[in-house]
């Protein structure tokens, strides 16, 4: 687990290294540190219902998750950085 005193830099030199290994067009201002992803039994992750997290749209809990409980966890991650945004 990180230290809550390493996240920020770790973020920043994250957000620094995507624009510099793919391009301004990939680059993104805001980012935070999960310990877990959902995935599905299939091992997808599941974008969609974390854009619908952020995006503070209604979603449903996919049937097919492995854990649901890691999307209380990335929610909470959400909303301690500001999401979603109004």
């Amino acid at each position: 687990m990180l230290r809550h005193s390493l996240v920020p830099p770790l973020v920043n030199e994250l957000i620094q290294m995507v624009r510099e290994k793919i391009g301004p067009v990939a680059s993104f201002k805001v980012a935070t540190i999960v310990k877990r992803l959902p995935k599905t039994r299939s091992g997808k992750i599941v974008r969609g219902t974390i854009k619908k997290l952020a995006d503070g749209v209604e979603y449903r809990m996919p049937p097919t998750i492995e854990d649901p409980t890691v999307i209380d966890e990335i929610k909470l991650n959400l909303s301690a950085i500001g999401y979603p945004r109004s």
